[in-house]
C-alpha cells in the first residue's frame, strides 16, 4: 500500500488575517488584468505622478552607479543625504533638525510602518480623520491597535475639527496621524486650523502627532504649513515625507522621518532588522533632488493645477455628482451615492465598490471606493495623466453612468 504524501499547508499569521488587501493595488491589478485581454483602460487609480523624474536626478543616479556606491548604505542613510533633508526643512520648512532626527527608508509607507511598529501596542488608539489614506488604519492594526476613525464632511472640506479631535481623545491614545494635502480629498489645513488642533494636543501632552506631508510641493493656494512649526508640538511630531510625488520618483522609494532623537534612534534598530540601509543609487539621486533645480517640481504643481480644473469642469458636467474643489494633491473625490440603487442589466450598484467595478467594466475607468478611504459615498480618482485622457476619461463615466437606471 502506497501512501498518499500529505500535502504541507501553512496557516496563514493573525497579523496577515488582521489586514485588508490594498485597494488601490486590487484595482490597479483588475484593471491590468483588462488590459491584457486588449481592453483599452484608463487608469485613474494610482497615485503615481505620470512626469519623467527630471533629468539632473536620473544623471545625478548614473553617476552614483558609475561610483564606489555599490554597497551597503547606512541604516539611517548617507550622512550627507541625511544633511540635505535638514537643509531643505531649514529652507522651506523653517525648521531645525539634526543629522541624529532624520531616518531615510524604503519610502515613506515603510517610514510610517516603522513608527507604528515601534510605538504601538495592543490597546493603543491612533485618531485617524476620514478620509484617510488606505494604508495607515492597517498599518495600526498589524500592530494590534485599535483606529479610532472621526468621519468628516465635505461642507468642511473633509478635515477633522479641533472639537472632533478632543472628542475622541482618551488615556489611550498615543497618535493622532493626518495628511496635508489630503490623499485622498486634496484638502490643505491652514495655519489657523492647525493652531485650533495644536490649542487641543496642548491639553494632552502624552499625544504624539505623525504629519504626512508628502504631498507637500503639490499646493494651489499658498504656503505649506507644518505642525512641528509650532513651538509646543515640535518635540511632539514626527514628520514624514519622500520624494515620490513631489519629485516625480515614486519607484525610487524614498522616505524620511524628521523627528525626536528617542523616536529616529528607535525607527533605526528596527529598521536594522528589516531593510537595513536603503537603496544606496536612489540615496544619491535623492541628494541632487533636494539641493538641485526646483523647477521641474514648481512646473508639475502648476499643471496639476490645470489638470485639477480640466476634471472639474468634466464632473461639472455630470448630474448629481458633488465634489468639492482639491487646494492640493492630484486626487478628486466626487460623491456618487445619488447612484446607488440604480441598476444595469438587471444589476444593483449598491455601493461605490460595485460602482468602480462598473465604471471598470462598463466605461474602461479605473477608480479607487471611497469605502477604502472611510467615506463610502464617494470615489477617488487619479488625475496625474495627460488633460486629453483626463477628458476621454470623464467623458466615459459620464456615459456610462447614463446606462443605468
Amino acid at each position: 500500500m502506497h501512501r498518499t504524501k500529505r500535502e504541507c499547508m501553512l496557516q496563514t499569521s493573525d497579523l496577515l488575517n488582521r489586514l485588508s488587501e490594498s485597494a488601490t493595488l486590487k484595482m490597479t491589478q483588475l484593471s491590468n488584468d483588462l488590459k491584457a485581454k486588449g481592453v483599452d483602460v484608463i487608469s485613474l487609480s494610482v497615485g503615481q505622478p505620470d512626469f519623467e523624474t527630471p533629468r539632473h536626478i536620473k544623471e545625478a543616479a548614473k553617476k552614483a552607479v558609475d561610483g564606489r556606491y555599490d554597497g551597503y548604505s547606512p541604516v539611517p542613510g548617507y550622512t550627507d543625504l541625511r544633511e540635505a533633508i535638514c537643509q531643505k526643512l531649514k529652507i522651506q520648512n523653517h525648521l531645525e533638525y539634526k543629522l541624529n532626527q532624520i531616518v531615510v527608508s524604503t519610502g515613506a509607507k515603510q517610514s510610517l510602518a516603522n513608527i507604528f511598529m515601534c510605538f504601538l501596542n495592543k490597546g493603543d488608539e491612533v485618531i485617524i480623520p476620514a478620509p484617510f489614506w488606505v494604508t495607515y488604519p492597517e498599518q495600526v492594526k498589524m500592530c494590534e491597535a485599535t483606529p479610532v476613525i472621526v468621519t468628516t464632511q465635505m461642507e468642511n472640506k473633509f478635515k477633522i475639527t479641533s472639537e472632533q479631535l478632543e472628542a475622541v481623545i482618551t488615556p489611550h491614545t498615543k497618535f493622532f496621524v493626518y495628511s496635508s494635502p489630503c490623499n485622498p480629498t486634496g484638502s490643505i489645513y491652514s495655519n489657523e486650523e492647525i493652531a485650533g488642533l495644536v490649542k487641543v494636543l496642548e491639553k494632552y501632552p502624552e499625544i504624539v502627532v505623525i504629519s504626512d506631508e508628502i504631498y507637500e510641493h503639490i499646493n494651489y493656494v499658498g504656503t505649506h504649513t507644518s505642525i512641528a512649526s509650532f513651538p509646543s508640538m515640535k518635540d511632539r511630531t514626527i514628520l514624514v515625507n519622500g520624494q515620490a510625488k513631489g519629485y516625480a520618483m515614486p519607484g525610487w522609494r524614498i522616505g524620511y522621518i524628521a523627528a525626536p532623537e528617542y523616536v529616529a534612534q528607535a525607527c533605526i534598530k528596527l529598521q536594522g532588522q528589516t531593510t537595513s540601509g536603503t537603496n544606496s543609487i536612489a540615496q544619491r539621486a535623492t541628494i541632487e533632488a533636494l539641493t538641485g533645480d526646483q523647477t521641474p517640481t514648481y512646473k508639475m504643481k502648476d499643471i496639476f493645477q490645470k489638470r485639477r480644473d480640466v476634471v472639474m469642469n468634466m464632473l461639472d458636467q455630470i448630474p448629481n455628482v458633488k465634489c468639492m474643489i482639491p487646494d492640493g494633491a492630484f486626487y478628486v473625490f466626487p460623491d456618487f451615492s445619488a447612484y446607488f440603487g440604480k441598476k444595469y442589466n438587471g444589476e444593483v450598484i449598491k455601493d461605490a465598490d460595485d460602482l468602480c467595478i462598473f465604471l471598470l467594466n462598463v466605461g474602461h475607468v479605473a477608480a479607487v471606493s471611497g469605502i477604502s478611504f472611510g467615506i463610502p459615498e464617494c470615489v477617488r480618482f487619479s488625475y496625474s495623466l495627460s488633460e486629453e485622457t483626463l477628458i476621454e476619461a470623464f467623458t466615459r463615466v459620464k456615459n456610462a453612468l447614463a446606462l443605468l437606471s
